[in-house]
């Protein structure tokens, strides 16, 4: 029993030692983790710091009451009784800060701001502002460049002037009645007060504007590059993955009796998902331009493989780069939805171009209006064609099967002609 004891023993002891090392290594790796969120989250509370500091303008009301402190004279001569009927003095001035405070916190406000209810208040203002002044004159003047402020940041636009040289004159009008000429200075203060206030909060404003513009343009950019990452994504591997379909049908009907062929068939099905790689790479970083002619090619062998035969007529001029690709995706597009869709026998894909327009037909001799309804594909490109002041219309075609039309203005040519089926000629499927 002591040796099976003294046998035990250690191997508890290295199973605690062990236990204890992993306890240690999972507490230091806590304790990082916990060091780096802290860290992460004092970032972001100085970049979030340094945001608002950036922000121009006061945020609300309370940036204008501290001005009310230039009433402090008045009041102390109220206090004092240097003032005569100091109980008239003191209401008029309760009413007039209490009117300041009203008007402060409704000019951050857009809609409270415009509202007649703020212009109302701002006139009884400037009625107990008057009557402070002419009653009692001296310190009392000094509320008329606070009722400039408020003012600054109630009026805008046309009104902004007239109103500040209104009150500048009455200011020193009244200031001159009690002062003589000192009273300039307080027409002067009041006329700046009122358009350096309002210039500020305005500027503040305009800021405030662009930045919010700026955030919606960056999530309009955002929403664009997923619109069309998944167009793209959806016209590439429809029609890969159609492809693949088809040529492995092909390879599992000739297997039996051609190997070689089958083989090839193979090497065509390796060809296309090494290609649809590339392509899905280049669609990501938004790089991909379509072909018009490697585009005709693979509709061309796609519908040979299912058995469709295909014509190919190309004429008119040679296409833009835009145009050419925009046109690609169309005839990749539409030559798929003729493999999954038409149970066609017969396709024929007509570019003709004049000096004005584009125009480009895929008719198939198919179910037609059986086919289904237009996918979120040929949505897509509708939308893609419009953008580019063009048109795309699907629907039955008049002698049976269905049509894809789509039309494109004509550009300037900025790179070397199109390859393709040459003028007029008619090329059918192997």
């Amino acid at each position: 029993m002591t040796d099976k004891g003294t046998s035990k023993a250690p191997g508890a002891w290295s199973e605690y030692r062990r236990q204890r090392r992993q306890w240690k290594a999972d507490w230091t790796e806590r304790k990082t983790l916990a060091k780096e969120q802290a860290a992460r989250a004092r970032a972001e509370k100085k970049c979030e710091r340094s945001s608002r500091a950036e922000e121009m303008g006061p945020a609300n009301g309370f940036a204008l009451l501290p001005w009310l402190m230039m009433g402090m004279g008045a009041f102390t001569n109220l206090v004092s009784g240097d003032a005569a009927n100091p109980w008239i003095g003191g209401l008029g001035l309760l009413v007039f800060n209490s009117l300041y405070v009203n008007v402060a916190f409704r000019a951050f406000h857009k809609k409270a701001r415009e509202a007649t209810s703020t212009k109302v208040v701002l006139a009884l203002m400037a009625a107990v502002t008057c009557a402070l002044g002419i009653g009692y004159g001296g310190n009392f003047l000094m509320f008329f460049p606070v009722l400039g402020l408020a003012t600054g940041a109630v009026l805008r636009g046309k009104q902004l002037v007239p109103a500040a040289f209104g009150l500048a004159t009455t200011a020193g009008v009244i200031g001159g009645v009690h002062e003589g000429w000192d009273a300039t200075g307080y027409a002067y203060g009041t006329f700046i007060s009122v358009m350096v206030t309002a210039a500020i909060l305005a500027l503040s404003e305009t800021v405030r504007e662009l930045r919010d513009t700026r955030e919606e343009l960056a999530r309009t950019a955002v929403e664009k590059e997923r619109l069309r990452f998944s167009r793209d994504l959806h016209d590439l591997l429809g029609h890969t993955l159609s492809v693949i379909v088809v040529k492995a049908e092909a390879t599992r009907r000739l297997a039996p009796r051609d190997l070689d062929a089958a083989l090839g068939q193979v090497s065509d099905i390796e060809a296309v998902g090494r290609q649809a790689l590339t392509e899905i790479r280049e669609a990501v970083t938004g790089y991909r331009e379509g072909s018009l002619a490697t585009e005709l090619d693979r509709a061309r062998d796609l519908l040979g493989a299912a058995g469709i035969e295909a014509v190919v007529r190309q004429s008119g001029p040679p296409l833009a780069p835009q145009t050419a690709a925009l046109l690609g995706w169309v005839v990749r597009e539409s030559a798929t939805n003729v493999v999954r869709h038409s149970k066609a026998s017969h396709c024929e894909i007509e570019v003709a171009g004049t000096t004005e327009r584009t125009r480009l037909v895929i008719t198939d001799d198919g179910r037609g209006v059986g086919s289904g309804t237009p996918g979120s594909g040929l949505k897509g490109l509708a939308e893609r064609l419009a953008a580019a002041g063009g048109s795309l219309e699907s629907g039955p075609a008049p002698r049976g099967g269905f049509r894809v039309t789509a039309e494109l203005p004509v550009t300037e040519v900025t790179a070397a002609p199109v390859d393709g089926t040459g003028p007029g000629q008619e090329e059918p499927a192997p």
